[in-house]
């Protein structure tokens, strides 16, 4: 399998241990202010944008969905409320911001609906065919293999069922991409120092989303791992997109 840039890219360059521990531990250490952060450096748009991620599966009705790299459950909790499935698996490799995600779910009173797993998106804990739809946000950058998170995916996906992907890209856009890049250079970094002790993980953040394939190269990759029909949206003149594409 290919190596990309993004896979070499960890939170701590000068540690020997592997990317994905180094990404579990560090999720651990923000999961407190993980979901202040999002809202507060993304203005709330994030909101927005996981909506629309999960709206591009509404054509597949889906009544089982695999959420990977679920983190606090965010993206699950909209999805069980957009498109009312039977059930949805979120998965993430951090117990930090699973325990976040089952007091949000215990508090909303959808524990009959979504139940939160520790799972490694490389190695899916589930059988082949299992799910009518998969989501991801903000999560295949942290993968430690790309192509083989892909792939687990795809296997794990029904003959028939779609995958919405939701990441940050860079914009193209000369003033707004000068903007942005000192925005995530600078400013993330120092909230991130401010409000969850952690400036390490902010400086990961702006380092994986610059290194990324993003737009006609990430929907490459997704075809040479077997995904038809794909295609990208671009969201906020490019600072994030949806990629979706089906088995």
């Amino acid at each position: 399998m290919a190596v990309y840039a993004h896979d070499k890219i960890v939170p701590d360059q000068k540690s020997v241990v592997a990317k994905k521990k180094q990404v579990a531990e560090m999720f651990d250490s923000i999961a407190g202010s993980y979901d202040f952060l999002n809202r507060f450096l993304s203005a709330g748009i994030d909101k927005s944008w996981r909506k629309k991620a999960i709206r591009e599966l509404k054509s597949v009705h889906p009544k089982l969905i695999l959420d990977v790299a679920t983190g606090t459950g965010d993206l699950a909790i909209i999805a069980c409320k957009i498109l009312k499935p039977e059930k949805i698996s979120g998965i993430d490799i951090s117990e930090g911001m699973l325990d976040r995600g089952r007091k949000k779910i215990e508090i909303l009173k959808l524990g009959d609906k979504i139940e939160l797993l520790h799972g490694d998106s490389e190695t899916i804990n589930f059988d082949n065919s299992s799910f009518d739809a998969i989501t991801v946000a903000f999560g295949v950058r942290n993968f430690e293999n790309l192509e083989k998170g892909l792939a687990e995916m795809l296997r794990v996906l029904k003959p028939g069922g779609k995958i919405s992907i939701l990441e940050c890209t860079t914009p193209r856009m000369f003033l707004l991409k000068g903007f942005y890049n000192f925005y995530m250079r600078t400013v993330a970094p120092g909230f991130g120092k401010l409000f969850a002790r952690n400036k390490q993980a902010y400086d990961y953040l702006n380092k994986s989303v610059q290194a990324f394939p993003d737009r006609e190269n990430f929907i490459k990759i997704m075809d040479k791992a077997g995904f038809i029909q794909t295609y990208y949206k671009s969201l906020s003149w490019g600072i994030c997109c949806i990629y979706c594409g089906s088995k």
